[in-house]
């Protein structure tokens, strides 16, 4: 019986991936702290011709009360 390396190790040794294991939370907060942006295009058509075209980009982000404007309990005494 040979015992297998994990699935990124190799990855990992050529420095691609992290050694670590990162949980899927720390990298919902990774993407949200840097920013994520999300573009597509939509177009529905009938016997090709195009009826309808919607070009969708949404910028999602995490905003600490901190960085709003007037933002944080402090600043309102």
């Amino acid at each position: 019986m040979t015992v297998q390396e994990p699935r990124g190790a190799a990855l990992a040794s050529e420095g691609r991936l992290p050694a670590e294991r990162v949980a899927l939370v720390d990298l919902l907060d990774r993407l949200l702290a840097g920013g994520v942006v999300v573009s597509g295009d939509i177009v529905l058509s009938i016997a090709d011709i195009d009826l309808v075209r919607i070009s969708v980009r949404a910028l999602i982000m995490s905003i600490r009360e901190s960085d709003t404007p007037g933002g944080g309990y402090d600043q309102a005494r």
